[in-house]
Order: structure tokens, then sequence, then C-alpha cells
């Protein structure tokens, strides 16, 4: 009878052990299933602008103070923007926490993205945010690349009311394959502040520049070349 006590002593602390693995082991999948951004504590938190307190994110006005017009921006989406100011020939008009206070702790933005006929919204990543887009007029050519090792590449043809995701993280572009006509697209982000790292304008356009002994090997290129590349004018195709 004391043998048959201490086995089933055993079962008993053996099945509370599997319990608790199978709780934890839930915990760790919900905490990856995380959007990029903390879920609001609150009805909402507009940004603080004038507040010089370091947090993630800004700090929150008093509930009191805040007004309709801190969750409203006069965008004008719906006019075209000038894709004539830099060379990729594209215009991306984001509206994130900085433009629209009302968003801070919500884990969204939107832009809109012009595209003269063959402009690109060139390669780029945002480390904070998904990235789903909405083509609205025009044709649209668009990819992303997983990460190491495979560095596989995904691409499609999208044409007006076509949706294409791009993953948090992973560079992408999109590309307008008409010559003689402009294309617009709308993205929807999960981050109040996306943030954008254009992979040209980061690696040769630096400031101060990068070595051209680290480029020239890293791309396995003459110095000469990254010596050019680096001489070009990067500009930012964000408004």
């Amino acid at each position: 009878a004391k043998k048959d006590s201490c086995f089933e002593k055993r079962k008993t602390q053996m099945a509370s052990s599997s319990y608790f693995l199978v709780i934890a082991l839930l915990a760790l999948a919900s905490w990856q299933t995380m959007a990029s951004d903390p879920s609001p504590l609150q009805d909402f938190c507009v940004a603080e602008n004038s507040s010089h307190v370091l947090v993630n994110g800004f700090v929150c006005k008093d509930p009191k103070d805040v007004k309709a017009e801190d969750f409203f921006l006069a965008a004008k989406l719906d006019m075209p923007r000038d894709t004539n100011t830099n060379k990729v020939g594209s215009n991306v008009t984001l509206i994130n926490v900085m433009r629209l206070p009302g968003l801070n702790t919500l884990g969204i933005s939107l832009a809109r993205i012009d595209y003269a006929p063959l402009g690109e919204n060139p390669p780029h990543a945002h480390p904070r945010a998904t990235e789903i887009l909405t083509v609205l007029e025009g044709t649209l050519y668009a990819g992303f690349v997983t990460s190491n090792p495979d560095n596989k590449f995904l691409s499609k043809v999208l044409n007006k009311g076509d949706v294409f995701v791009f993953p948090e993280g992973l560079i992408h572009f999109q590309f307008n394959p008409n010559p003689y006509k402009p294309a617009v697209a709308i993205a929807a982000l999960s981050s109040q502040n996306p943030g954008a790292i254009t992979i040209a304008n980061a690696v040769f356009g630096s400031k101060p520049a990068i070595s051209d002994d680290v480029l020239a090997k890293a791309f396995q290129v003459e110095k000469n070349t990254v010596d050019w590349l680096q001489a070009q004018f990067w500009a930012d195709n964000h408004n």
C-alpha cells in the first residue's frame, strides 16, 4: 500500500509539472504573437510633443486636455504628390505619430505613395512594422527578400485594387513598370512610427561615410566603384 501511495504521489507531481510546462509554452506563444507596438492600457494616450521626458513612444497628454483635433489631420491624401523631387521618381507621404498625436500607443500608421512613370520606392525595410499595400491607380511590381540564409525573393505584379503584404523588417520595394502612366498606393503599417531604412541611402549615403575598404569587401567591387556610389546625391523620398 505504501508503494502504491508513492507511485500516486509521483504521478501527481508529473501531471503538475506537465501542466505548468504547457502554461509556460502557451505564454511564450502568446508573447510571440504580440504586435510591434504594445497594446494600449487606456482608451488613448495622445502624444504630448512639448514634453522633455524620454519614454519608448511619447508622454501622454492629460486626458482632460484632449480634443478631437488630436485625432484629426487634413492630410489631403486625395491630392497627387510631386514625384520629380528625387531621382527615384516616388513620393511617400507618411502619417505617423509625429504628424497625428492621437496615434500614440495605438500601433498603426498610414502612407500614400505616388510613383512617376518608371518610378520606384527603392529597396528599404521598416524595422518596427509589417506593411500592407493597396494599389489605388496603375500597376506596380512589388517584392521582398527573406532573411539569411535563404534570401528568397518573392514578387508580384499588382493592379488596381490588389493588396500585397511586406513582413516586418524585410527588405522590399515597389516599381511602376509603366513608362507613360503614374501609379498610386496606400500603405498601412503596424506601428505608430514604423521607421524606414532605405538600403542604398544607408549604405552609400551615411554620415560620416562608411569606409570604402569595408564596402568594397562587402559588395565585392573595386573601391573606385564604392567611391562613385558614395558621391551620388542620395535623396530621401519620404515627406
